[in-house]
């Protein structure tokens, strides 16, 4: 008898008016996806919320009861509409104070530089009580993490960089692995006997996607599972069922996740 894989699961609070209004397109989610599958985290659910603190909060409140993890991107820079760490503090019932480790981040970084350590840029600094903090190596303002809610920025570059800072912290379970196989069929040739292979292979998690490539129709069958020995069964029945149709199976790269 096999063990049960070990599954930890995490959602990701995207934050910012900006990515709603289509001015900003968001780059953090697909890095965080991959990186957290890496660490053996699956990510089960993301929001975009918002400039409202009410809603970030909310938002919050119901993932970091639901997962093991929650990532927040965003509202942790200078201005006025930057309100994560009010949010965060609202939404964990902690007051928000300038965090002294973080006041001298800045203090040491601003004085490096000889740009003047503001009002403005004193706001980064701020956290809900008892955080503690993430490292940024770009830009020096810290990232701050209260129980399993991890805050981030939403500066791409400055976000992966926060995450590579913090990964360490993660226990992760068994990763994700994936099988993609291609073929020239259409998907209403495929569904039945596909929709049999799922019901045979629960713990199988098998997606079709649809694709027009050279002037053909075709479909891509993408079975994920923690299960190697599943998952390999399973594709192995794919590409028979694809053979019976009448189709010839197109391996695809193996992304990992």
């Amino acid at each position: 008898m096999t063990d049960r894989p070990k599954t930890v699961t995490a959602a990701v609070v995207i934050i910012g008016n900006e990515i709603l209004s289509g001015r900003t397109k968001d780059q953090n989610l697909g890095f965080l996806a991959e990186a957290l599958n890496e660490a053996g985290v699956q990510l089960r659910e993301c929001r975009v919320v918002s400039d409202i603190e009410a809603d970030i909060a909310g938002a919050v409140n119901e993932l970091r009861a639901r997962y093991d993890y929650v990532f927040t991107t965003g509202g942790i820079g200078p201005t006025h509409d930057d309100i994560t760490a009010d949010s965060i503090g609202a939404a964990f019932g902690l007051a928000v104070d300038h965090n002294p480790e973080a006041v001298a981040i800045l203090q040491a970084h601003y004085t490096h530089t000889g740009a003047a350590l503001n009002e403005a840029r004193m706001r980064m600094a701020r956290t809900p009580v008892g955080a503690s903090l993430i490292e940024n190596p770009i830009s020096k303002a810290p990232g701050f993490l209260v129980e399993n809610v991890f805050v981030l920025a939403g500066i791409p570059v400055v976000c992966q960089a926060m995450f590579h800072s913090l990964k360490h912290k993660l226990v992760g379970g068994d990763p994700v692995r994936s099988i993609a196989i291609a073929v020239h069929l259409a998907e209403g040739t495929l569904a039945k006997g596909l929709g049999a292979l799922q019901e045979k292979y629960p713990e199988v998690d098998m997606g079709s996607y649809p694709f027009y490539r050279d002037g053909r129709f075709g479909a891509s069958i993408v079975s994920r599972s923690q299960s190697v020995d599943r998952l390999e069964a399973a594709a192995d029945e794919v590409r028979l069922m694809m053979r019976e149709l009448g189709g010839e199976p197109i391996e695809e790269a193996d992304s990992g996740d």
